[in-house]
């Protein structure tokens, strides 16, 4: 019996596994598209049912002490999970922009959620007229295919910072620092801890490059999970300390943190997050007047001045498009400067759909130094080491993604035919990294 694309989505997958074989790459990747956008529409139908029958329960939903049990019981849901549908439902009432977006199916169940959270507890410094722009930002990096949970926290985060109050965020209370260690009955430790964001950045950053999987001599990728690794990484970096405890140093210079923000911001805080833009158009992420960890996200004005009264500034000098300018050619490798300004730039992998942080990118020469490309900003760009691959032509891939430095400055990237036949420029995936 033949498979058809269209009964891959609508009829059973009872047999459909044995039946798949039938149909081209190209059609797998357009059944996988459009069960994906099936399951969010159902995502929203269950969400409007089930809070519709909140508003008018029977004797069964009231016999289930609400209709979140109620769901669960005459579903495979947990409990909890059926009490989260009903919670969203009643919460999208009071936002009908977020559930307009929901019900499209633009905005998935666990991005909408954390929209509604925002909304229903925003930040205290928060004026009520700044909500209506705070979840148009929110809804533009909870939408499309690029849309990821990372994004969303990080607005949400920055949002938190940008109306101060005089509470101190949780995420830069100290008080709330806890760590605890204790052995085993087997004679192993176990580390619990719970610090603020900036003691957090600090480890990160002293982790970093203790923690990249390191490949064998003879090429064989490295085996070790992520937590092991991490383990790892710790491990040396307390030896490293206890080798250099008497200076403080490791080789040559301290484990440090950068924190990004523009001069004016630092100078000044404005209260542009409430003000309407100059131009009349929506407010972006980059825009926001905070401050920048390349691990850990957004950092408030008020503890990026903190860190300024005692440390090394950099300076970056900018474009009108917030491209940073550059005019030290001639070398192949790239500088310390450089790579200041292109972290400035692409805030880490810049390729489209990447969330991997500068700290495991290289400086990719979009015109390679062997065929005369200068080593300057307009034939930089920053990759991790798998999008590297791939512009170096990773073996198995059919056709070769082009970079170009479009007007703005800022690096574009164009897909192969293979991806799509009309090779529309893609922006660098820097829009909702803060």
């Amino acid at each position: 019996m033949s498979v058809l694309l269209s009964d891959v989505v609508s009829g059973s997958a009872v047999g459909l596994r044995g039946r798949l074989w039938q149909l081209t790459a190209a059609e797998l990747r357009a059944a996988a598209i459009e069960a994906s956008a099936e399951i969010l529409r159902l995502e929203a139908v269950r969400v409007a049912v089930v809070d519709e029958l909140s508003m008018r329960p029977d004797d069964q939903v009231i016999a289930s002490r609400g209709v979140g049990c109620w769901l669960a019981a005459n579903t495979m849901l947990q409990v909890r999970d059926g009490k989260k549908i009903a919670a969203l439902g009643a919460a999208l009432r009071a936002f009908p922009a977020v559930a307009a977006r929901f019900d499209v199916g633009d905005c998935s169940f666990d991005h909408a959620v954390l929209i509604v959270a925002f909304c229903e507890s925003p930040p205290k410094g928060m004026p009520e007229e700044a909500l209506p722009r705070c979840i148009d930002l929110l809804l533009a990096a909870a939408s499309g295919v690029e849309a990821t949970t990372t994004k969303v926290r990080n607005v949400i985060a920055t949002l938190e910072r940008v109306f101060e109050s005089d509470e101190v965020p949780p995420a830069e209370d100290v008080d709330r620092n806890e760590l605890r260690i204790a052995s085993t009955l087997n004679g192993r430790v176990v580390v619990r801890g719970d610090f603020d964001a900036l003691t957090g950045e600090m480890l990160l950053s002293a982790l970093s490059n203790l923690t990249m999987p390191t490949p064998a001599p003879d090429g064989t990728p490295d085996s070790r999970s992520a937590a092991k690794r991490t383990a790892d990484g710790f491990t040396e970096l307390i030896r490293r300390y206890l080798d250099c405890a008497k200076t403080g140093t490791d080789g040559g210079q301290r484990p440090h943190v950068n924190v990004h923000i523009n001069a004016r911001d630092l100078a000044e805080h404005r209260d542009c997050a409430a003000a309407p833009s100059p131009d009349g158009g929506g407010v972006a992420v980059s825009d926001l007047d905070v401050g920048h960890m390349p691990w850990l996200g957004p950092l408030s004005v008020s503890q990026t001045r903190l860190l300024g009264c005692d440390c090394f500034l950099s300076t970056v000098l900018l474009d009108d498009h917030g491209a940073p300018l550059d005019a030290k050619p001639g070398k192949r490798l790239v500088s310390a400067e450089q790579r200041v300004a292109l972290i400035a730039r692409d805030k880490g992998c810049a390729f489209p759909g990447c969330a991997c942080v500068p700290a495991w990118t290289d400086a990719h020469h979009i015109r390679h130094w062997a065929n005369g490309g200068p080593t300057v900003m307009s034939n930089l760009v920053l990759l991790c080491r798998s999008h590297h691959r791939l512009m170096h032509r990773k073996s198995g891939f059919v056709g070769k993604w082009e970079i170009r430095i479009g007007a703005d400055n800022k690096p574009w990237f164009i897909p192969p035919p293979s991806i799509d036949p009309g090779q529309h420029p893609r922006p660098a995936n820097t829009t909702f990294k803060t």
